[in-house]
């Protein structure tokens, strides 16, 4: 049996959206990276940094929106502001590397600071734990009122994000405090990643190099043979995002996202990385075995020998994909740990800059 195939069918579980999508335009990026060289000198400088957080209150799983963000330069008194989202979330983009204070403010709260905050090249901070307390004149204050309202506020941001503004990256939170989500947020995730047109261009790759190599004869050639791959490779990749992104979390109440670190060494980073194959998060927000994702994969690698030929067929499918989609996986969270975050775009909050006065 030829076992390259089911490679393609693991990758296809694990990759898509992120990583394999962005093999397909691994072309694309090689010509943006070419032209960014020329011109982000006139754009914008390589030394640039970026800060982002999320602004709260209570426990810290209650977002506000509408505070303003101040991000002060120590040095020149510059002062950029930014407008928290309605998911509490801002972000400052092209940030020279120095020294700066932050502060945020917001109607009926105290105003929270941290200073001072040291910027490096190139670094992308995520401000941890921005919590306002409520000041006790105001009678009335106007925030979120549920985890299941932050959680969608939430997603819907997460379903902006795409690599090059193109591969779509919706399975990564940059939110370390994300809300969790619900069984109906889950497979309307998973639904919304399977529908992409990306994961069906993805599927149509897979079945013309299948067919190529003649993977699979008992399907055929011509259109028919090109026809029965392409479907047995879309099955693929929605029955494996289904089972292990959706169904799967919904009954055990995990996290099936990824949940991006960017800080403390390489090292422990890399660490962080590969244990999130076996360690996920709960919905109760404790760290717990991986059922969702282990099993996943060897479920759906058993639900595809209901349609691949009877020569292909066996319980080595299921066992064959379930190993690779371990050591794939561990993978796929590198390059989401140290690769796609600056690769990928997401909702800008507008900021207008003023001088200092």
């Amino acid at each position: 049996m030829n076992r390259a195939p089911y490679l393609w069918i693991c990758l296809r579980r694990l990759l898509t959206p992120t990583l394999y999508s962005c093999l397909l335009f691994a072309g694309l990026a090689c010509n943006c990276a070419a032209q960014a060289s020329q011109s982000v000198v006139q754009t914008r400088p390589q030394s640039a940094a970026t800060v982002d957080g999320t602004v709260t209150t209570g426990n810290g799983t209650t977002v506000v929106s509408g505070a303003t963000v101040s991000l002060k330069n120590s040095v020149s008194g510059v002062v950029r502001t930014s407008v928290a989202n309605n998911s509490g979330f801002f972000t400052f983009a092209n940030v020279a590397p120095g020294t700066y204070s932050l502060a945020v403010t917001g109607k009926g709260f105290s105003s929270w600071t941290k200073s001072p905050l040291l910027l490096h090249s190139g670094e992308y901070y995520d401000v941890p734990s921005i919590v306002l307390a409520v000041t006790s004149a105001t009678s009335t204050v106007r925030v979120t009122a549920s985890t299941h309202q932050i959680a969608a506020a939430q997603l819907h941001e997460e379903e902006k994000q795409r690599v090059l503004g193109i591969v779509p990256n919706f399975y990564v939170s940059y939110n370390p405090d994300a809300a969790p989500l619900s069984a109906g947020q889950k497979i309307r995730l998973a639904t919304r990643t399977s529908i992409d047109p990306l994961t069906i261009l993805g599927a149509g790759v897979v079945a013309g190099i299948e067919q190529s190599q003649d993977d699979f004869p008992e399907f055929g050639q011509g259109l028919e043979g090109y026809g029965k791959r392409f479907g047995a490779a879309y099955a693929d990749d929605w029955s494996s995002t289904l089972i292990a992104d959706a169904l799967l979390p919904a009954l055990f109440h995990q996290d099936p996202r990824y949940f991006y670190r960017g800080t403390g060494s390489a090292r422990s980073r890399a660490l962080y990385a590969v244990a999130s194959v076996f360690v996920c998060r709960g919905d109760n927000g404790k760290q717990e075995p991986n059922y969702s994702y282990v099993l996943g994969g060897f479920a759906a690698g058993g639900l595809s020998n209901l349609y691949y030929p009877s020569s292909d067929r066996g319980i080595h499918l299921a066992v064959d994909n379930g190993l690779l989609n371990i050591g794939t996986g561990a993978g796929a969270a590198l390059l989401e740990e140290f690769v796609l975050r600056r690769f990928t775009r997401r909702p800008k909050i507008h900021f207008q800059e003023s001088p200092k006065h």
